[in-house]
């Protein structure tokens, strides 16, 4: 196979999606040969973000704030000193230094999306990280039963099954940057993440949609390990695509890649213990609707269940390979 980091360019790669399940595969990603543009929810409205976003009418920096640090080419000591959260001080307490950082870099700049590049280059971030749109996104959800929940950290608390999510202003505009790379990408890679929270917030702006729908890119999925609780109870990854579809109105990958690594018994007791279970990879199902699955052991377990970003990254990358080596 001829190897594509050969050529006079990288592969280019646009990553979609938010939390922490995006921080930990862009680890692993900013180690090949790619050129990286991360996509970034910003329908978050919780905690040290939703304050920022209300009061300073800027983009969620959350998550991009983790982003930015799981790129950035930097000393472990600086990376926790951008994740360090104040715990006193009664305008201080909740926040973390990073978030601050940011809303700083948009007032010195007088535009978050140029803060947000003049910090990657002060931190040497491997990659471009953008938000899906400038302008406030309100993420709602109607449940099963037809209550409307309002606000994206209020959506998994409500403790329903969530029929669809949508976005108000629904005709909101995408960063024209992250509609450009999507147009522009070798690859398009979506989750993990929190499937109705950081996955189709994204997907719902209009925008990005379309330019997804219509890219000749390879579109690979890489589905969450875990259920999560108030968003995916019970859900096979079958049912992670179909949610997706039913929300877009397109089949939109060509491949999905899942864990069938060996869960601990006693893990999966822990995180039964809040709700959550392993995603069932119903393989027949998944095929018949036409995806291809890359299956394999996905999973490290330290305090949490996390991704391995090495081996994750890997199949991304030969992934990526053939196709670029298919085009020529």
């Amino acid at each position: 196979m001829t190897d594509v980091s050969s050529s006079s360019e990288k592969p280019r790669i646009v990553v979609i999606g938010g939390g922490t399940g995006l921080s930990v595969m862009l680890r692993g990603l900013k180690e090949k040969p790619l050129d990286i543009t991360a996509i970034v929810t910003v329908a978050d409205d919780g905690g040290s973000s939703g304050i920022l976003r209300t009061e300073l009418q800027i983009p969620p920096p959350g998550d991009i704030r983790n982003v930015l640090i799981s790129l950035a080419d930097v000393e472990p000591l600086l990376a926790q000193m951008l994740q360090h959260r104040f715990s006193a001080g009664s305008a201080l307490a909740g926040h973390s230094l990073g978030n601050l950082i940011l809303a700083a870099m948009k007032d010195i700049t007088g535009d978050f999306v140029t803060g947000v590049k003049e910090m990657s280059r002060v931190f040497a971030v491997r990659g471009r990280v953008l938000p899906a749109s400038d302008q406030q996104i309100v993420l709602k959800a109607e449940m099963a039963d037809g209550t409307i929940i309002e606000g994206e950290s209020n959506i998994p608390k409500a403790g329903g099954k969530i029929k669809r999510v949508f976005i108000e202003p629904p005709d909101v505009s995408a960063l024209g940057e992250a509609a450009d790379a999507i147009r522009e990408a070798d690859a398009i890679l979506i989750g993990p993440g929190s499937l109705f929270t950081s996955i189709l917030p994204n997907l719902l702006v209009q925008d990005l949609a379309d330019a997804i729908v219509n890219s000749e890119a390879v579109k690979i999925f890489v589905c969450n390990v875990m259920t999560q609780p108030g968003e995916t109870d019970g859900y096979s990854v079958s049912d992670h695509l179909q949610a997706i579809y039913e929300h877009i109105g397109h089949h939109l990958f060509d491949y999905v890649i899942v864990n069938n690594g060996e869960i601990p018994p006693q893990v999966q007791d822990k995180y039964a213990e809040k709700g959550a279970r392993a995603v069932h990879l119903d393989l027949d199902e998944v095929t018949k609707r036409g995806y291809k699955v890359i299956a394999d052991r996905l999973v490290l377990f330290r305090t949490y269940l996390r991704h391995d970003a090495e081996r994750l990254s890997h199949h991304i990358y030969q992934l990526v390979e053939s196709w670029m080596v298919r085009k020529r």
